[in-house]
């Protein structure tokens, strides 16, 4: 998840997990030692995130500039646009092997500096650093949130699902937008097979996802684990019960779901 993005934190402390990633796997520092790609240490949007974005260019108003423009690609205009993209996809590309290089740089050092600290203790600091997230432990699905001016598009938000709370996050952004622990939410259900929703209290959330069994299924989870009675409406689909003995979830790292597959724990091979 760390690598996947989800784990809101600034490009330092990015830097020094990756150095105690290699410490677990590999020990100390050595030239011998064999090296990860840098895709398996470091988030790769980070690094993206760095080059310039794509030139933009204003469409064309009127029907005949279009109709020239489409003439024009097909001959000696459309070749000397290929050639001209070609050549900055090849910068980016520079660019981008610039970045990764100076980042594994980075990273070496900072593995240096840890020589002598064992795997346990380079779990558990690289535990440590992540816990600082307030959301660590949650489960983040990807969610469209309808926003209730009229005229507004849905906001790309995550939905963070804890033990305590159901928490809303602004992509990257360590801090909730807003937080809703259970006591507070009414009830919850699939109004279609892509949406959810979500009342608390007065107010009822929309969320357009292609996560919706997994989000109520782990809901229903937490609200049996506390002990929280939910009031379903007429049109939410009936549920089985809760077992007497609820399922205990994992407290990982991020646990995630559907596309985002769970990771193996921290110090294993395919981490």
């Amino acid at each position: 998840m760390v690598l996947r993005g989800y784990v809101p934190t600034s490009e330092e402390t990015l830097q020094t997990l990756a150095a105690l990633r290699l410490q677990s796997l590999n020990s100390d520092f050595s030239t011998h030692a064999p090296f990860p790609c840098l895709e398996e240490l470091f988030p790769p949007h980070v690094l993206h995130a760095r080059l310039p974005p794509p030139p933009h260019r204003p469409p064309s108003k009127c029907r005949g500039a279009r109709l020239r423009a489409g003439l024009l690609a097909g001959g000696l205009w459309g070749q000397a646009l290929a050639k001209q993209r070609a050549e900055r996809d090849q910068r980016l590309r520079g660019r981008l092997r610039e970045e990764g290089a100076n980042t594994m740089a980075a990273i070496v050092e900072k593995w240096k500096l840890l020589q002598g600290m064992g795997r346990p203790e380079a779990m558990a600091a690289y535990m440590a650093l992540v816990r600082e997230w307030p959301g660590f432990g949650s489960t983040l699905f990807d969610v469209d949130l309808h926003a209730s001016p009229v005229g507004c598009g849905p906001q790309r938000l995550w939905l963070g699902i804890g033990a305590k709370a159901v928490s809303l996050y602004k992509p990257g952004e360590p801090e909730p937008l807003d937080s809703f622990c259970y006591g507070r939410i009414s009830s919850f259900g699939a109004s279609d097979s892509s949406t959810f929703r979500l009342s608390v209290e007065d107010r009822d959330l929309l969320f357009e996802t292609s996560q919706v069994e997994e989000i109520a299924q782990l809901l229903n989870t937490y609200l049996a684990s506390a002990g929280t009675q939910r009031l379903p409406r007429p049109q939410e689909p009936p549920t089985s019960p809760p077992t007497s003995e609820p399922t205990v979830l994992p407290q990982g790292l991020c646990t995630a779901v559907g596309p985002w597959q769970h990771r193996p724990p921290l110090g294993s091979s395919h981490s």
